[in-house]
């Protein structure tokens, strides 16, 4: 009989992995200063494949434990707890799923920047929501938080791999006006990678938005298109 797994467990585990080094260099690279958007967040300094080692030594962690360690003051154990939710997720029945969705739905404020975003809303929203009412999402992308519109636009992903590109472009058209670059950026990446399976429907609706979208979600947009194709969408040529 597998023992419990404890919460101090986890943490001194954890710690243990720490390193100052990387730590001053994640604070740098996840823009942690007064008035950028990860202001406030403090590391451990630990790398994200050793994160993931932890996860799956640790991957049976019960949801009460996952749902304290998400409310860390730690970043990387907020994405040590999001890590193992996605895994939990995926290899679990649909009660089980839907209240991972919900810990997740209620603990927005801690899954507080791009990486830990960017690595689980698709994973659980979206795929939880896959067969359901989007209008959460929708709800998401009007949100006050960035961290929630970016929560919005990339659990799309889940329905872009499924050749779904409807909630994507109706919620990026929702956000064209954003003032945040990360919501630019995720966006512009979305509408991407709608064009890598259905390059007609994101020309479509860039014809049509394209000279009211901010640069940045413009160039992620257009990304792999050709020279040619980009130069006409930078320069108002369509």
């Amino acid at each position: 009989m597998q023992k419990n797994i404890t919460y101090r467990e986890i943490i001194n585990h954890l710690t243990a992995l720490a390193n100052q080094e990387v730590a001053e260099h994640s604070q740098y690279f996840f823009k942690t200063e007064k008035g950028e958007y990860g202001y406030g967040d403090k590391f451990l300094g630990i790398r994200v494949p050793v994160i993931r080692q932890a996860v799956k030594k640790y991957k049976s962690t019960s949801l009460q434990v996952c749902e304290t360690l998400l409310c860390s003051e730690f970043h990387e154990i907020r994405l040590f707890a999001l890590l193992v939710l996605v895994f939990q997720f995926a290899n679990s029945k649909a009660d089980k799923q839907e209240k991972i969705y919900n810990i997740y739905l209620n603990k927005t404020r801690y899954i507080n920047n791009w990486d830990l975003v960017d690595t689980t809303a698709h994973h659980i929203v979206g795929r939880y929501l896959e067969k359901k009412d989007r209008k959460i999402l929708y709800e998401l992308s009007k949100s006050d938080s960035m961290w929630e519109r970016r929560i919005a636009i990339l659990s799309t992903f889940h329905f872009i791999k499924n050749y779904d590109f409807q909630d994507t472009l109706s919620i990026s058209k929702n956000l064209l006006k954003d003032k945040e670059d990360l919501i630019h950026k995720a966006v512009g990446w979305m509408l991407r990678e709608t064009g890598k399976r259905s390059l007609s429907d994101e020309v479509k609706f860039l014809k049509v938005h394209y000279q009211e979208m901010p640069r940045t979600m413009l160039r992620y947009a257009i990304e792999k298109f050709n020279k040619e194709e980009r130069t006409k969408f930078l320069k108002g040529m369509i």
